[in-house]
């Protein structure tokens, strides 16, 4: 995988509102060209440019402009860094979008210079390749990293009720009777949830809740699926090397991608915060009652 394409699988999705259109959207931009990935919930478009179609195009766009390629593309950076940071179009440029058949075309017009300053994104349809790798796997591995995190929280849950438990039969009593909460009952639960929350939970909307809430695991996951396929790259394995591709076969990993032109600030998982029972009850000593070992997850 070139290191414009890992580094566009690597950004965090921004949601965007442009006239009537709502779309997600992510980029990568270096001094050697630029990778964009954009998507209407209804389909995907992708556009991947280096120097040389950037100096073409600057050239029929703005033919009372010459400069480098890399200016070019760092004053690109500096117009889509805040629209893709915040959702809100900067005052300096004034972004669009129209489609063109199975096209879509992303206009800016600034000033570069004090002079007018034109640019399209030209974004065809991504392969198929291209949205498993951006969007089916990461989200495959998004649900399976927080089906984990429900079972931990759940077996924390469980223990904490038999610490409770153990309090009382050593005869603790709580100070305050409105945080007395029955013991935990994980099937009771999930019924509860599915019949009760899943409706809003799973509330797509526009794409919003999912570029506000899920970005840090996002970039998690897209991080761990690069460094397993850089592993088995190094030990030899076509198949998961060509998995991890966006043409499918052929191409390989570098160590890290190329700085962008401008940085920006990563997310991580935010660490768990400790939970504790300290103050909820006035214990006495307290005797070595055996406890039960909690049974399985989901099981």
């Amino acid at each position: 995988m070139e290191e414009l394409e890992q580094g566009l699988l690597m950004q965090p999705w921004a949601w965007l509102q442009l006239s009537e259109n709502s779309l997600l959207a992510k980029a990568y931009i270096t001094k050697q060209g630029y990778a964009l990935l954009v998507s209407d919930l209804q389909q995907v478009w992708h556009e991947h440019m280096d120097t040389s179609v950037v100096s073409q195009r600057a050239k029929e766009l703005n033919k009372r402009l010459t400069a480098l390629p890399a200016a070019f593309l760092c004053h690109l950076d500096n117009l889509l860094h805040p629209l893709l940071k915040d959702g809100v179009q900067p005052d300096a440029a004034a972004f669009s979008c129209e489609r063109v058949a199975e096209a879509l075309i992303l206009r800016v017009r600034s000033e570069l210079s004090g002079l007018p300053f034109y640019w399209h994104f030209r974004c065809s349809l991504a392969s198929p390749s291209l949205v498993s790798q951006h969007l089916i796997r990461p989200l495959m591995g998004m649900s399976l990293a927080l089906q984990c995190h429900v079972k931990e929280l759940a077996t924390l849950l469980r223990m904490k009720d038999l610490e409770i438990q153990d309090y009382q039969e050593s005869g603790a009593t709580l100070s305050r009777d409105r945080l007395k909460t029955e013991p935990f009952e994980e099937n009771s639960f999930l019924d509860k949830f599915m019949a009760e929350k899943l409706p809003a939970a799973c509330d797509i909307s526009n794409g919003r809740p999912f570029v506000k809430n899920l970005q840090s695991l996002y970039v998690a996951v897209t991080k761990q699926e690069l460094q397993v396929g850089q592993k088995h790259q190094g030990a030899g394995d076509p198949q998961t090397s060509s998995s991890t591709s966006p043409e499918g076969a052929g191409s390989q990993l570098p160590s890290q991608p190329e700085q962008p032109v401008s940085s920006e600030a990563s997310s991580s998982l935010p660490e768990k915060e400790p939970t504790g029972t300290a103050g909820l009850m006035q214990r006495p000593q307290l005797s070595k009652a055996k406890r039960k070992k909690p049974r399985g997850l989901f099981n």
